[in-house]
């Protein structure tokens, strides 16, 4: 039994060394209004998400652009003597999960309290390369 860990150990590892990603956690967005901005991303090119976050409005695109960020600098220090444009990299997967809440009251007519829940979220990007086959 020991050996069949060690050997799913060891191949979570290379699938590891495989995959560049960037994590984000307890972001104080609602997950809704970031899940708006990673759905515009996904599975798009690194540069033209770079510039779909650049260019956008939103408060959670500053922070998604950071996060891509990050990733594409995780991504360098795994790949040293590699281009960014050759290798075509471009956003794999995106996922938002909701976070821990702050639950507050507000003071409310009649004695009463409204509750009032301050929503955060985890952010998992993951890059990944496509890979031109020259015949």
């Amino acid at each position: 039994m020991g050996i069949r860990k060690r050997n799913s150990a060891e191949e979570l590892k290379e699938v590891r060394k495989k995959t560049y990603f960037a994590k984000l956690i307890n972001c104080p967005t609602s997950p809704r209004k970031m899940r708006l901005m990673t759905d515009l991303i996904r599975g798009v090119n690194v540069d033209k998400a770079l510039n779909i976050l650049k260019f956008s409005s939103k408060e959670s695109s500053k922070r998604l652009e950071k996060l891509l960020l990050s990733a594409i600098s995780n991504w360098q220090l795994k790949n040293e003597g590699v281009r960014i444009e050759e290798s075509n990299l471009y956003v794999k997967e995106v996922f938002v999960d909701s976070g821990r809440q702050l639950k507050r009251l507000r003071t409310a007519p009649q004695g009463r309290g409204y509750r009032i829940r301050k929503r955060s979220n985890h952010v998992t990007l993951i890059l990944d390369s496509k890979k031109q086959n020259i015949n």
